[in-house]
Formats: C-alpha cells, structure tokens, sequence
C-alpha cells in the first residue's frame, strides 16, 4: 500500500543534499532523502514537538 501523504524536505536539512524528508500528521514519519528505499522511521507526534523545540532552544 502506497502512503499517501506528502514528504517534504526538513527546513533543518543542510544545502548540500545531507537531508532529510518528513510526513506529518498523527505520527511522523522522517527519511534520508539519498536512501529512500531504506524506509522511515515513525514518531509520534508529540515526540516530534518535543524533539523540534529543543532543537529550537539549542540553536538560539
């Protein structure tokens, strides 16, 4: 079965192609873009929030 929702690239990604992509919604969904096939990894949503605010806290 095909997923459905839309991956986009990470605004966290680096310009030089080292990134990755994610799904959003109820659970997360992240990938590497170069290796696709490898599949994802799933993350709660809540985890997901979490994760990108301390990223947030610690860039400031």
């Amino acid at each position: 079965m095909t997923n459905p929702r839309a991956w986009h690239k990470s605004s966290y990604s680096a310009p030089e192609g080292s990134c990755v992509e994610v799904a959003e919604g109820d659970t997360v969904f992240v990938r590497d873009t170069q290796h696709r096939s490898l599949g994802h990894i799933a993350y709660s949503s809540q985890a997901w929030a979490a994760f990108l605010s301390d990223l947030k806290r610690d860039c400031l």
